[in-house]
């Protein structure tokens, strides 16, 4: 059986993974440290952590199983779940892969001390429609390769 975790509190996709995963009646786990609203749908579970760095990353990562699917934005909760042969979607639908984590964690880095030396100041771009819709289709075809695995 696959589930799905969702790294919920700043997830712009919480109620399109609920609905893709629904249409495969799977299980899902919106885990954050409060502030989300309980689901009506009994096949999702609402996981509050305590506040804290990581809370929910640690959670997630301790309960995920083999081809089960994490919902994140978080590459160094990606790379755990990666090491547990899940898989690891981005909001915008960009999967991370076994070939691509090592680049997105160096890349993590770098990005990080150049904002703390004051190089880079702004953020990720905005998230889009384009965005949503890529999510839905690249979800889609995760949860069917996971149930197939």
């Amino acid at each position: 059986m696959v589930d799905i975790y969702i790294d919920a509190d700043a997830c712009p996709v919480k109620d399109e993974t609920i609905r893709v995963a629904a249409r495969h009646d799977l299980k899902t786990y919106l885990v954050c440290d409060g502030g989300i609203r309980p689901s009506q749908d009994p096949r999702v579970e609402l996981v509050i952590v305590t506040q804290g760095p990581d809370a929910a990353d640690d959670w997630i990562a301790e309960h995920i199983q083999k081809f089960d699917i994490c919902v994140t934005n978080d590459i160094p909760l990606a790379a755990r779940c990666l090491e547990k042969d899940a898989m690891a979607l981005k909001s915008n639908g960009e999967p991370f892969t076994p070939d691509s984590i090592g680049m997105a964690l160096a890349n993590r880095e770098l990005m990080q001390d150049l904002r703390e030396s004051g190089e880079i100041t702004g953020g990720p771009k905005p998230f889009s429609k384009s965005d949503r819709s890529e999510f839905l289709n690249r979800l889609e075809t995760t949860v069917q390769a996971a149930k197939r695995r």
